[in-house]
């Protein structure tokens, strides 16, 4: 192994940029993950920026199998609206519009 390697990045800590609830998922600039823990505003947390995670979306939206996922930080909820909301990944499997949640594959990037 490299010198110069730190670790695989799969989960990073950082200072949660809001108050976040295990389970939800963070923003902070170009980091995108799920919180592995509860945390405070400025506190450290464990954020999983890979995977697949079941997400509550917005009801009326569909997503077909590989469709893009977005998050819509006013709702707190999964949208396939790309416009003023952060792309999270794509589904892996389709989500019709009367279903609560979608399971998301993170982008990690």
């Amino acid at each position: 192994m490299a010198k110069n390697f730190i670790q695989p990045g799969n989960v990073l800590t950082i200072p949660a940029p809001a108050a976040v609830l295990s389970g939800g998922v963070v923003v902070a600039g170009d980091i995108k993950g799920i919180a592995q823990g509860d945390a405070a505003t400025g506190a450290p947390v464990d954020v999983a920026t890979a995977g697949v995670w079941s997400l509550p979306k917005i009801a009326a939206n569909a997503f077909a199998l590989g469709a893009k996922v977005y998050w819509a930080a006013g709702t707190g909820l999964a949208t396939s609206t790309a416009s003023g909301n952060t792309l999270l990944g794509v589904a892996v499997e389709a989500a019709p519009a009367d279903s609560a949640s979608v399971k998301v594959r993170l982008s990690g990037f």
